[in-house]
């Protein structure tokens, strides 16, 4: 696990973190709770999002193997509450870390400062690519991208969740993703059942 961390701070991480489980659909983190510890995943996917005051959800990244969320992290550090919920999206297995921990590890080690920032580096540029899939891209292009991205996190072309959760994830109605995925479905570029999807012939 996490080769690239010194002996000592693996040590620290093993008598300091909780291992836990969580089941897809499970909620690890919710919005407006103070945070006190967080993930680190090893193994399987989690979602990060946000809601707005309508409940309507915005997906901004997946958290995979090895890595953690840096949404959270900012949390931490200013002492905020959350403003991600986090939700995992497959069967996943996570060490639980106090937050205390967080300054005095980027204080000692330099394996855990270069990872956090990292992490900051990559989930931004994930930001970026949600913010501009908003402003310049179609809903049905949206769409495509949503799998294509799912894809490359979980090597899986297959989607298990209703229309309508989906549709909250792209900040839209279940009527409209319902009509956009039977076009797909009519250009043989997924195949829909009862609420699974599998779109291989989008990857």
């Amino acid at each position: 696990m996490y080769p690239f961390f010194e002996k000592d701070l693996l040590e620290e991480i093993r008598e300091q973190g909780a291992q836990k489980s969580f089941k897809p659909g499970e909620l690890l983190i919710r919005e407006g709770q103070f945070i006190s510890s967080f993930p680190v995943i090893l193994k399987g996917i989690i979602r990060i999002s946000r809601t707005s005051d309508e409940g309507n959800e915005l997906l901004l990244y997946y958290l995979r193997e090895n890595e953690v969320c840096a949404m959270s992290l900012t949390c931490c550090m200013a002492h905020l509450k959350s403003n991600i919920i986090a939700v995992a999206e497959t069967e996943t297995e996570a060490i639980m870390l106090p937050v205390a921990l967080l300054d005095k590890w980027m204080c000692e080690y330099p394996s855990w400062r270069q990872y956090v920032m990292q992490t900051f580096q990559s989930r931004f540029r994930e930001l970026v690519e949600t913010i501009d899939s908003i402003a310049f891209l179609k809903l049905d292009e949206r769409l495509v991208k949503f799998f294509i991205g799912r894809y490359r996190k979980t090597g899986k072309a297959t989607y298990a969740g209703t229309h309508q959760e989906l549709a909250l994830q792209l900040n839209t109605s279940r009527e409209v993703i319902s009509r956009l995925l039977k076009k797909l479905e009519k250009d043989r570029k997924l195949e829909l059942s009862r609420n699974f999807i599998d779109f291989t012939g989008l990857v």
